[in-house]
């Protein structure tokens, strides 16, 4: 039996993140309405076949706003795990490969900047940059996330600095670098791979929830988390506002978070 198949779950998450990755990529490019266009059909509409997820308050297409909004809430995230994963993967590499000092020193940082909640150190951030900026949410949220990164990249590199393989090649006169970024780095994939997808989820929220709070991303720049706080006020009279914009964030974290479990349960089929 094939263990390195792809099971249930890496299956339904890839179709399902694919899907709205996809429409995701069609937003960037094209919207049925323009997205900020007012009046673009009658104020509070349910859904139709014209506006498939009816209008807001403005008269603005509702599905139109998703999708704008989603671009800029998947960019936003997928920035901050970048930022997070490259930053956070270099700093454990090293502390994990060489120990000592390095280690003790960078560590203790990151300790200090665990010790803060993320959202309100992220707040902290965004408080100097200046709010409502989609640049200034990436960079406080790709700080926030190095921690997290770092220690679980730590262990990983720890784990394999002294295995029989790395111990050959360091005695073939390899060097640290290549040691780190051929020989070890491709084997932390299974543990950072799953952080990732973790990662992504987790800024995704934290994206929505800052903005929801008007501290993340404001108008012009679309934002799921700020859609919702605009539907909040509606839900009664117009619950498909906030459906559709709540509906679309859950369904992409679910899609990410289902690519994760697959791959956990992959890997852990395979050891």
């Amino acid at each position: 039996m094939n263990k390195t198949r792809m099971n249930g779950y890496l299956k339904a998450g890839l179709i399902l993140t694919g899907i709205l990755t996809a429409l995701i990529i069609l937003g960037f490019f094209w919207t049925p309405y323009d997205p900020e266009l007012m009046m673009a059909g009658p104020k509070l509409q349910g859904p139709t076949w014209q506006h498939l997820m009816g209008t807001d308050k403005f008269g603005r297409d509702i599905f139109s706003r998703v999708l704008r909004g989603a671009g800029s809430t998947f960019t936003i995230a997928a920035s901050v795990v970048a930022i997070g994963a490259v930053c956070g993967t270099a700093v454990g590499a090293l502390t994990g490969y060489f120990g000592g000092i390095l280690d003790e020193a960078l560590m203790r940082l990151n300790d200090a900047l665990t010790a803060f909640p993320s959202i309100l150190l992220a707040l902290v951030i965004i408080s100097i940059l200046g709010p409502g900026k989609k640049y200034n949410v990436i960079v406080a949220l790709g700080l926030v996330f190095i921690p997290s990164f770092a220690r679980v990249t730590r262990t990983a590199f720890a784990a394999l600095r002294d295995v029989n393989y790395v111990k050959s090649v360091r005695l073939m006169g390899a060097s640290n670098g290549r040691i780190l970024l051929v020989h070890i780095l491709p084997n932390t994939m299974s543990v950072l791979l799953p952080a990732i997808t973790i990662g992504f989820n987790n800024a995704v929220l934290a994206e929505a929830s800052m903005s929801f709070l008007g501290i993340g991303v404001t108008p012009p720049d679309a934002s799921l988390g700020y859609m919702l706080s605009e539907a909040q006020g509606m839900f009664v009279a117009a619950p498909w506002y906030a459906l559709g914009t709540g509906v679309t964030i859950v369904l992409l974290v679910f899609g990410v978070g289902l690519i994760g479990e697959g791959l956990q349960r992959r890997n852990g089929e395979v050891a």
